[in-house]
């Protein structure tokens, strides 16, 4: 991590909704889900909320041996999206503890808000952090 890895970071980052990020897509094994509206996916919603908190803190990471994962999502979802519409990310780092990083997130489409809340983040050394992946599925797929 760089020092200059400090609350205030901003980043925007705008995506247009495919017919594959709607709900049906979400779990398409699941008949529950093949029958609901095809609107934006809460589920890929908040993967588009992670992707703009990655791509606002790359510069300050040693990319790609730094990543982030994701800790905690707290976001309301306000509005639904159909596709073919813009969505806008906004966000901002606001805390930086350790290698621990908080995010205000908020995201709007062509009609206004659809979602709002708080993300965090953990900085992580991949190599290390494949490594103890390997190891548990390795525990738990010798039982």
């Amino acid at each position: 991590m760089k020092d200059s890895l400090k609350p205030g970071i901003k980043y925007e980052h705008k995506y247009t909704v495919p017919e594959s990020k709607t709900v049906p897509s979400l779990y398409p094994e699941a008949d529950e889900f093949i029958i609901m509206p095809e609107v934006f996916a809460t589920g890929f919603m908040v993967g588009f909320l992670e992707w703009s908190c990655i791509k606002a803190i790359i510069p300050y990471l040693d990319w790609p041996a730094e990543q982030s994962v994701g800790t905690h999502i707290n976001v309301s979802h306000e509005a639904a999206t159909p596709p073919g519409l813009e969505v806008t990310a906004t966000v901002e780092l606001v805390e930086v503890d350790g290698r621990r990083l908080v995010f205000n997130v908020e995201a709007h489409d062509n009609a206004g808000r659809i979602a709002r809340g708080t993300h965090e983040r953990f900085v992580i050394i991949k190599e290390k952090f494949d490594q103890m992946v390997a190891a548990k599925l390795q525990e738990h797929t010798r039982n």
